[in-house]
C-alpha cells in the first residue's frame, strides 16, 4: 500500500474499542473547548456575513449553525462553524506544529451528524482519527511548510476533516484514500492573511473542503492514491525535504491528540508565556499600570516572527501582536475577548501602554517560556521565569478549567442552564445514540 492507502486503512480500521481511555477523555475535552469558542463567536460580523453570502447563493437548509437559528447546506454549515470556531484565535492548539485541530475536523462531522443518527462514540472515533491524519500530516512537512507561509491549519486540517468525514460516511478503503487525496489537492491557507477575517476562514474551508472530498469519493471521485508522497504530492510540494516517515510511523499505537493544548488566552499561543508573565506580575506585586518604566521579555524566535505587530488598527490584529497582549495584561489585568475589540486595541491607555513593551529574542527560549522583567518608575525590577505557559503540555488547563471556559464564552449567548446542559451532554457522550440532542442544545441563539 502506498502511504496514502495506509493512512486511509488506519481511518477504516479504527473502532472506538480501540481508542485508549485517556484518548477518549481527551476527544471529549476537544469537543467541550470547540463548542465554547464556536458559540462564543456566533455573534461576530464575520458570521454575519458568511450566512448573508450563504443566502444570496440559495443555499439549502441541512445543518445548523451553532448559536443561531439559521441553516444552510452541509459545506456551508462546515464553513461557517468552522471559521466561528477560530474567529477568537481561542481553540485547542498541537503544539509541536502550531496547528489548530478541532477547527477544521469538528465542523465536518457535526453536519454529518445532524443528517442521520450518529452516536456519540461513532463521533468521538471519527475526530480521533481525523486528528490524527491532520496532526501527522502536519508533522510530515513542519517546520519547513509553515516557514514557507503556509497556514498549517488550513492545509493540513483539510486532508484531517476529510479523514474525519470519511469515516462518519462509512468510506471503504479505496474511497477514503480518494478522499484524503482529493482534500490534499484543495488544501490552502497563508500566514499572511493572519490578523484578518481569511485566518478564521481557512479552517472553515478546510472543514468544508473535507467535507465536500468525503461526499464526493462516497460517489466514485477518484484522486491520486500518491497523493501525500508523491514527488509533486502535497509533502513534497509543501515543503523542503518532509519526513514523510510521520505519516505512518506507530499508526495506531500513539495518538497525538495526547498533545494537545488548550488556550487560556484568545491569541496567539506563542504569547502565551509573556501574558502569563506579566498578569502574574501584577497580581503578586503593588502596583499600577501607571508606575511602570518598561516591559522587557524574552521569548522564543517565534513571538516576534508570529505575533510582532506593533501597531495593531483591529482587534483581530490584536491578537498577533506580543506587545497588544502584554499590554493588556497590564492594563486590565486579564486577557479574553474582550482585550481584543476594535475599540480596546485603539484605547489611548492600551497604545501608550504597548509603547512599553519591549521584546528580545533569545534562541535558548522554548516556545512554551519566556522571562518577563518589569522596570517600576520607582528603580523596582521585578521578574518572572514562565517556564511553562498556562495551557502547554506541562501545565495544561484542567477539567473545571475548561469548563469555566465554556462558561464565561457562552455567557451571553446561551443561558446558564443551556449551558449546564451541554457539559452535561458532553460528559456523557459515550452513553449518547443521536448526536442531534447535543446539536440541538447548541443551535438555538
Amino acid at each position: 500500500m502506498t502511504l496514502t492507502e495506509q493512512l486511509a486503512d488506519f481511518v477504516v480500521r479504527t473502532r472506538f474499542e480501540d481508542l485508549p481511555t485517556p484518548v477518549r477523555h481527551e476527544a471529549q475535552r476537544c469537543l467541550l473547548d470547540w463548542l465554547g469558542v464556536a458559540l462564543g463567536a456566533s455573534r461576530h460580523t464575520m458570521v454575519d456575513i458568511l450566512l448573508e453570502a450563504a443566502g444570496e447563493l440559495g443555499s439549502s437548509p441541512q445543518a445548523s449553525i451553532l448559536g443561531r437559528d439559521a441553516r444552510v447546506d452541509l459545506t456551508w454549515a462546515a464553513l461557517t462553524n468552522g471559521s466561528m470556531s477560530h474567529i477568537y484565535d481561542y481553540d485547542d492548539t498541537h503544539l509541536d506544529t502550531v496547528l489548530h485541530p478541532s477547527a477544521p475536523v469538528m465542523p465536518a462531522i457535526l453536519a454529518l451528524a445532524e443528517g442521520g443518527q450518529m452516536s456519540g462514540p461513532a463521533f468521538l472515533t471519527a475526530f480521533v482519527v481525523g486528528y490524527e491524519v491532520e496532526a501527522r500530516v502536519a508533522l510530515s512537512v513542519y517546520p519547513s511548510h509553515y516557514d514557507r507561509g503556509w497556514h498549517i491549519t488550513g492545509t493540513a486540517g483539510a486532508i484531517g476533516a476529510a479523514a474525519a468525514a470519511a469515516k462518519m460516511l462509512g468510506l471503504n478503503l479505496m474511497q477514503t484514500t480518494h478522499a484524503l487525496g482529493t482534500a490534499s489537492t484543495q488544501a490552502a491557507g497563508m500566514r499572511e492573511m493572519f490578523g484578518t477575517m481569511c485566518k478564521p476562514l481557512h479552517p472553515g474551508k478546510a472543514a468544508a473542503n473535507g467535507l465536500l472530498a468525503a461526499l464526493l469519493a462516497a460517489k466514485g471521485f477518484t484522486s491520486s492514491i500518491r497523493a501525500l508522497e508523491a514527488p509533486r504530492g502535497f509533502c513534497h510540494v509543501q515543503s523542503d525535504g518532509p519526513d514523510l516517515g510521520w505519516l505512518t510511523r506507530n499508526l495506531g499505537g500513539t495518538f497525538e491528540i495526547l498533545k494537545n493544548s488548550f488556550k487560556p488566552y484568545p491569541c496567539g499561543v506563542v504569547t502565551h508565556p509573556g501574558i502569563d508573565g506579566v498578569l502574574r506580575l501584577r497580581e503578586g506585586n503593588s502596583f499600577s499600570a501607571g508606575a511602570v518604566e518598561e516591559i522587557q521579555i524574552r521569548a522564543n524566535r517565534l513571538v516576534l516572527e508570529l505575533t510582532g505587530k506593533t501597531e495593531p488598527a483591529t482587534g483581530l490584529e490584536g491578537k498577533f501582536s506580543i506587545f497588544h497582549c502584554a499590554a493588556a495584561a497590564l492594563v486590565d489585568g486579564t486577557v479574553g475577548p474582550a482585550q481584543f475589540t476594535d475599540d480596546r486595541v485603539r484605547d489611548p491607555r492600551i497604545i501608550a501602554a504597548r509603547g512599553l513593551v519591549k521584546v528580545e529574542v533569545d534562541r535558548d527560549v522554548r516556545e512554551d517560556e519566556a522571562v518577563v522583567s518589569i522596570l517600576l518608575r520607582d528603580g523596582r525590577r521585578l521578574e518572572d521565569h514562565v517556564v511553562h505557559a498556562s495551557g502547554s503540555r506541562e501545565n495544561p488547563l484542567s477539567d473545571e478549567g475548561l469548563r469555566k471556559k465554556f462558561k464565561s464564552l457562552t455567557e451571553g449567548i446561551i443561558s446558564a442552564q443551556q449551558a449546564d446542559r451541554i457539559i452535561q451532554l458532553v460528559r456523557e457522550i459515550e452513553d449518547i445514540d443521536d448526536m442531534g440532542v447535543l446539536i440541538k442544545a447548541c443551535s438555538k441563539g
